[in-house]
């Protein structure tokens, strides 16, 4: 089989793409090379319009192979991947972000692009190469699609300055931050951050220098395209009649404005409002005759009117639905110590977004264990995210957390992360759930900010205080210079608005970025402009938060449990565990906790702090290297002819010899000492562990 093979540099390392007849039943595919990480992507469209669907029927997903990376994973009878891992997860999500708005949202042909990693080299990150070879799939085949699109990470450390795809080992010896972007020439349509208090001026110069990248690559594509492609299908697309839309905008404008700005109402009675609207106003226009496939396209009309109503009112005249400034923040509402018996909990209010966090604080080895074709290891703090249907006033079944759960879980993860203690400093593994109780647009800022509560409110020591902020934009469409960034997004904006932009930070600065838009992209000067107000936004719900809990509690919950850890040299681990367990089960019995140790570290964990210190002091006193001269306090538990066997500080012992007991001569041992005996002794021998000790010395001490 040949493959035509085409190739460009990227900061020093290849990208290969080739093609040729894999997968051929395809529309489209592609095998794209990043160093040696290589992804198969593939497109395909159904052969059959689905008119009765209200959106693009779009599938985009990323599968992570073990082979890929050379590793047997799974359970014993089980030697195969399963349910996709997070990360695989997040990064269907970057692909689908990035390509979703470049579709004509009046497609209706079920289309998928499936991105499959086939070798793994654990160098190159394969979630940049396979938006690439996602965007190649849909541009050398038949499908209707606006890209290309390129993807690049940019990394940043003071010493080196910006890194273009940063490798593993780079990324592991500590970045200030790293940022995934991806978008068409001279636009970002989305982007990825994560990192610690950065400055709002090295994210927009990291933008300007990615975009130079993505122009490069997405020059590479259409060069290949150009040689390979082949012709777009021509498709039927939902068609709206304009005659038949100019009588809905008739009907409906002035009373869908009414509604859609209205101040009394709230967002739920707005709703059943606009349904009651969309109700009569195909009453009408049934009773005025119009054909049945015109009224069909009614819900896309009154979408393309409450789009256009938005954006006249925001951009001639400053006029939100709620009738805020456009740096305004909803009403806020914090508190803590919600819910009672748990380690610590928070509720944070925006407007009519409410979310509750809880914290859950285990022993240090309850770390998450992962498991998966690029990412091995453990996480000792984890953010998960729920967001039932009730949330939205709407009835659904629970199905357990989706893309979109996972999305935002991490996003809030990735914010306060930073900000969490050393494992030294606070040796607990950390939970916190955030759940959303009522959702009206940015519920995964509102769960940044519940989720920094409730760490402070469970005497998490966090370094400083985290909050987000939703922005977005509403651009004129015939004129992109022209635009307005709005702070604090709710419901309709985000839905009818040009871009949902997620920030989160410190007052030192943004430790995580998303964003999201329903155009081509945002230029660097928008996103500057939106960094500042987010800024502004930042500060002020940091000074919100802080007048209910300005620093972390300086003791835990009494629910949680107390834990105290210590180094001990790794040759006494042994005796501290003894023979198949039995001593370190015997201190554990008595002291009513829980001991697990880590290379050379002991954790202790139970409720009762004062146990906890009973089983440290046995095992400190279990391993201690006695000194000749220290003074030791035992029992009597063996009487020799030549002498008695002390036990003291737990499991040690020594010999009291019967020539030590007293200055004059003694006869048999227990003309002096009993069985039981309490005495206070001296070392005065340590030979080979053996220890000797003695009374008299002592007495002639004094």
């Amino acid at each position: 089989m040949e493959f035509k093979e085409f190739k460009m540099d990227i900061n020093g390392t290849p990208l290969i793409i080739r093609h040729s007849l894999l997968a051929k039943q395809t529309n489209g595919s592609i095998l794209a090379k990043l160093g040696d990480t290589e992804v198969l992507s593939i497109s395909v469209m159904g052969t059959e319009d689905k008119f009765d669907k209200d959106c693009m029927p779009l599938t985009v997903d990323y599968e992570e192979k073990y082979y890929a990376s050379g590793k047997l994973f799974g359970s014993r009878f089980v030697r195969r991947e399963s349910r996709p891992t997070e990360n695989a997860v997040l990064i269907s999500r970057m692909i689908d972000r990035t390509v979703r708005p470049l579709f004509n949202p009046y497609l209706r042909r079920e289309v998928q692009v499936n991105t499959t990693c086939l070798a793994f080299d654990e160098i190159n990150d394969p979630d940049i190469v396979s938006m690439i070879a996602s965007s190649l799939s849909l541009m050398i085949s038949d499908i209707p699609w606006n890209g290309p699109i390129g993807a690049v990470r940019i990394g940043y450390k003071e010493e080196i300055g910006f890194v273009i795809n940063p490798n593993y080992k780079q990324r592991d010896e500590g970045l200030m931050f790293e940022m995934t972007l991806a978008g068409v020439k001279n636009k970002i349509n989305m982007i990825e951050f994560q990192g610690s208090e950065v400055m709002e001026y090295l994210i927009a110069k990291a933008f300007e220098i990615a975009q130079k990248v993505i122009n490069d690559v997405c020059d590479f594509q259409e060069k290949i395209a150009k040689e390979i492609g082949v012709q777009k299908t021509s498709l039927n697309f939902v068609t709206i009649d304009d005659a038949f839309k100019k009588r809905v905008y008739e009907i409906m404008k002035e009373k869908q404005e009414q509604i859609l700005f209205s101040n009394t109402l709230s967002k739920l009675e707005k709703q059943n409002e606009m349904a009651l609207l969309f109700t009569s106003t195909k009453q009408q226009l049934v009773e005025e005759e119009f054909e049945d496939e015109k009224i069909n396209t009614l819900t896309l009309i009154i979408e393309e009117l409450t789009n256009d109503i938005l954006h006249e009112q925001i951009l001639n005249n400053d006029k939100r639905p709620d009738g805020r400034k456009l740096t305004e923040i909803r009403p806020l509402d914090v508190m803590i110590d919600v819910i009672g018996h748990n380690h610590g909990n928070a509720l944070f209010v925006r407007g009519d977004t409410q979310t509750l966090s809880v914290v859950t604080l285990g022993s240090p080895l309850e770390t998450l264990t992962m498991q998966g074709m690029e990412i091995v290891g453990e996480k000792r703090y984890m953010h998960h995210y729920n967001f039932p249907q009730w949330s939205v006033g709407e009835v659904g079944r629970s199905k357990g957390p989706g893309r979109r759960e996972i999305g935002h879980g991490a996003l809030a993860e990735k914010a306060i992360l930073p900000m969490i203690p050393n494992k030294k400093d606070f040796p607990y593994t950390i939970r916190v759930v955030s759940e959303v109780l009522s959702s009206n647009g940015s519920s995964s800022m509102a769960s940044t900010c519940s989720s920094c509560l409730s760490l402070m409110a469970a005497g998490v020591p966090i370094k400083e205080m985290v909050a987000g902020i939703a922005m977005g934009v509403i651009i004129d469409q015939n004129n992109e210079s022209q635009y307005k960034v709005l702070t604090d997004i709710q419901g309709p904006e985000d839905h009818y608005g040009d871009m949902d932009f997620k920030v989160a930070g410190t007052k030192n600065g943004v430790n995580a970025l998303q964003l999201d838009v329903k155009v081509n992209g945002i230029d660097k000067t928008l996103l500057e402009k939106a960094l500042i107000q987010a800024k502004e936004a930042r500060m002020f719900i940091l000074e919100k938060m802080k007048s209910v809990i300005s620093s972390p509690r300086s003791e835990i919950s009494i629910y949680a449990p107390k834990i105290i850890s210590f180094d001990v040299n790794p040759d006494k681990i042994g005796e501290i565990i003894g023979s198949g367990g039995k001593t370190i089960n015997k201190i554990i019995e008595l002291t009513e906790t829980k001991i697990d140790i880590e290379e050379k570290t002991v954790y202790i964990l139970g409720m009762d702090l004062e146990k906890v210190n009973q089983a440290k002091t046995i095992i400190e006193n279990l391993i201690k290297e006695y000194q000749v001269g220290d003074i030791v306090e035992g029992t009597v538990d063996e009487i020799k002819d030549f002498g008695a066997i002390v036990y003291f500080d737990g499991n040690n012992s020594g010999l009291l010899h019967i020539s030590e007991i007293d200055n004059r001569r003694i006869n048999k041992v227990t003309d002096v000492i009993k069985l039981g005996d309490k005495l206070k002794l001296k070392v005065i021998r340590v030979e080979n562990g053996k220890i000797s000790l003695s009374l008299k010395a002592l007495k002639e001490d004094k």
